[in-house]
Order: C-alpha cells, then sequence, then structure tokens
C-alpha cells in the first residue's frame, strides 16, 4: 500500500488513481473515517478521466495511529507534505465535516500554484463551539459528550453516530442503509481510540475565520439544511461570507453525510463547479 513519511516519522496511507498528467482532485475525510469514505466520488471522477487522490488522516485508517500531533496544524502540514511529494499543482481540494477545516486550514497556506479550487461540505468551519464570539455555536458540553461516549464504548459510540444523526436516519420514513451504517463503523474501528479523541477538539474548538478570510481560490461550499452533525446556520453562509471567492449552494432536507445519501446530487454539482 503507498504511504507517505511526515518529519515526525508518520505514515500516511493515501489513494492515487488515475492518470498523472490529468487535473488532480484530493479528498480529505471526516472524523473518525477513512479515505475509503469517498469512494463514490472518487470512482465518479476517475470515470471522468480526473485523477483522484485520498488519505487517511493521521491516526485514522491505514496510517499511523498517533497519540501526537492530532490537530489542524499538524494535519494541514501532512497534507502539505503528501502534495510535495505528488508534486500535485493546480489541485482541487474536496473536504468533507472535519475535512473540510483541514481543506481551510492547508489551502490558507498552501504553497503557489498547488490548489486551484476548493470544496467545504458539511464542513466544520468557522467554529463550532460556542462562545461569546460565537453565540450561536454547539455548547462544550456536547464535544465532552463525544469524548465520554468515546471513552466508555467507542464501538457502540461508532454504531449510534451512523444509525441516527450523521445520515439522517433518525428523521421520520427515512430509508436506512444497514450497510452504509456497517461502512462507518468499519472505517471509525480502523483508527486509534485517542487520535480520535483528540480531533473531536480538534474540528470543534478550531477557529478558521482567518483561513477562510486569507484563501484567494473559488470555493464552493455545500451544505444540507438538515444537517445534524455540524449545523447548518452556524456554518456554511457564515463561511461563505468570510470567503473572497465563495458560493454557498444549501441543499434542502439533506443530511450531514449527503455524499452518501444522495451521491447523484452531490457528483453533479462538484462535476460542474470543477468544470467551470
Amino acid at each position: 500500500m503507498p504511504f507517505i513519511e511526515t518529519a515526525d516519522g508518520t505514515e500516511i496511507y493515501y489513494k492515487d488513481w488515475g492518470p498523472k498528467e490529468a487535473t488532480p482532485i484530493v479528498f480529505h475525510h471526516g472524523w473518525p473515517l477513512t479515505a475509503d469514505d469517498w469512494d463514490n466520488q472518487m470512482m465518479f471522477f476517475l470515470a471522468d478521466g480526473y485523477r483522484v487522490i485520498a488519505h487517511d488522516r493521521r491516526g485514522h485508517g491505514r496510517s499511523t495511529q498517533t497519540w501526537t500531533g492530532n490537530e489542524m496544524d499538524t494535519y494541514a502540514a501532512d497534507v502539505a507534505a503528501l502534495t510535495d511529494e505528488l508534486d500535485l499543482k493546480g489541485a482541487i481540494h474536496i473536504g468533507h465535516s472535519t475535512g473540510g477545516g483541514e481543506v481551510a486550514h492547508y489551502v490558507a497556506r498552501a504553497k503557489p500554484g498547488r490548489v486551484a479550487k476548493a470544496v467545504l461540505i458539511g464542513a466544520v468551519p468557522p467554529v463550532m463551539v460556542r462562545s461569546d464570539a460565537n453565540p450561536g455555536g454547539l455548547p462544550i458540553e456536547v464535544f465532552d459528550g463525544f469524548r465520554k461516549a468515546l471513552v466508555d464504548n467507542r464501538a457502540q459510540f461508532f454504531l449510534e453516530i451512523p444509525s441516527g444523526p450523521f445520515y439522517g436516519y433518525n428523521r421520520p420514513g427515512a430509508k436506512v442503509d444497514q450497510g452504509v451504517i456497517q461502512n462507518w463503523w468499519r472505517q471509525g474501528m480502523m483508527g486509534g481510540a485517542k487520535a480520535h479523541y483528540d480531533c473531536i477538539k480538534a474540528f470543534s474548538e478550531t477557529d478558521f475565520t482567518e483561513d477562510l478570510k486569507t484563501i484567494e481560490v473559488p470555493t464552493l461550499v455545500m451544505h444540507g439544511d438538515d444537517d445534524q452533525i455540524v449545523p447548518y446556520a452556524d456554518s456554511a453562509p457564515l463561511s461563505a461570507e468570510l470567503l473572497r471567492n465563495g458560493t454557498l449552494k444549501t441543499y434542502r432536507g439533506l443530511p450531514h453525510g449527503m455524499c452518501t445519501t444522495h451521491p447523484d446530487v452531490v457528483n453533479a454539482d462538484l462535476l460542474a463547479f470543477v468544470r467551470g
């Protein structure tokens, strides 16, 4: 399996499919998942002639189960190391949830010429946790509850999230897909508990405001207005306002995991943005 080794010795697993000369699209997964969460989108863009790349964030999936460096600065540095190793130029970076935060943090710091466009899907920016500066955010007790549930019984917690709010399966009349739930659980349990624990702080407390203000490339912000994980009102519209060249696309009634529940809708809009 392909890996790169970062400055601190962490091995980062990645997939790299398609012609090396084609436009590269880099996918960044959410917590606590892996590159596998993008299989549908990677196959879609691969069939359209693109080069598609996705990595397992440190502590997640097949990458080293790190107990340090599980925060956004190091996540972004790991992405920079991957893009340097692959010498990606003019790439489109697409991030979901925590991966959207990773995209914002990386793109704001990327070397000239590395990034052409960015996409934030159900993403955590500008900042999730409630504070005096962010009164609309979620209270810290929500994330403390995540941490407690992870420590008490991570396997059960990682069943409850996809069975309910992540895909909107707790909504009346929802069609529940057991394969999707089991795949979420499979990906989550591949990673390290310590890294997952630390990442809760990274995705909930990192303030991406200055990152968003710094990004100059065209950026598409996609978000379902029935997102029960990253509430719509305190995320997507605020991010789009902070971006210099941002476009907001809102999906009525769609959940946090809309890339999986509604791939045809999401993929078509991604392709239009990539080609545009």
